[in-house]
């Protein structure tokens, strides 16, 4: 690594092509150019919201494995942020679709969601902080990513979709991503060369799997048996 280069820097050169193809994916294209069709849209609100259960219960583990007070508060804060705040948003903003609370809870996990989240879980309840924090930040540090680079370009021509970029291109949504970049930098400071590729495994797992989701709902998932 150069120097002075932060370690969320090699990652983010690792993962390139990947947040690259998640950007040109036709799902996110047809969200700047508001082509995208409604109902592939409430597919992927259903499925984010199935997928954001589990998202909560990954930084409850975060609160559970910080070692001090301050990095469990944010934890703690996130964890209120996505099941509270984020939710509500969710279901109010599903709402303008038809999509109702009880459609969402009903609604069958698709193999992709079902897939990521496991994964997620996994890193969570067996993995370190920093682990569980490179687990996450693909999300987190991709959605603000996509939000302000659509942003940039000029937003979309359909209101809804233009809502969701908003929400995403937010100070208060790129906030937390450079948060959990700067806690994932701090914990590998001391890291073993071995260990940081461990951590990069784990942020290109997720980032893959970021991708797919975006394919997951474009398709339309479903279980094929």
């Amino acid at each position: 690594m150069a120097q002075n280069t932060k370690f969320t820097d090699e990652l983010r050169l690792a993962a390139a092509p990947i947040w690259e193809a998640d950007l040109e994916h036709p799902f996110v294209r047809g969200i700047a150019d508001g082509t995208l069709p409604t109902e592939k849209f409430k597919f992927y609100l259903i499925q984010d919201y199935l997928f954001l259960l589990d998202y909560s219960r990954v930084f409850a583990h975060g609160v559970i494995k910080a070692s001090d007070e301050a990095t469990m508060a944010i934890f703690a804060q996130l964890l209120d942020g996505t099941l509270n705040t984020e939710m509500d948003l969710h279901r109010g903003y599903c709402e303008k679709f038809g999509i109702s609370a009880a459609e969402m809870e009903a609604a069958p996990i698709a193999p992709t969601t079902h897939a990521y989240t496991r994964h997620l879980l996994n890193v969570a309840e067996s993995g370190t902080l920093a682990e569980l924090v490179a687990g996450v930040l693909p999300c987190q540090w991709g959605y603000a990513e996509i939000g302000t680079t659509l942003a940039e370009q000029g937003g979309s021509p359909e209101p809804l979709y233009q809502e969701w970029i908003d929400m995403y291109a937010s100070p208060e949504f790129l906030s937390f991503g450079e948060w959990l970049r700067g806690l994932l930098n701090g914990l590998v400071a001391a890291y073993s060369p071995s260990e940081k590729e461990r951590i990069k495994n784990t942020f290109l797992m997720s980032s893959r799997y970021e991708y797919l989701f975006w394919e997951m709902v474009y398709t339309q998932e479903e279980w094929k048996i």
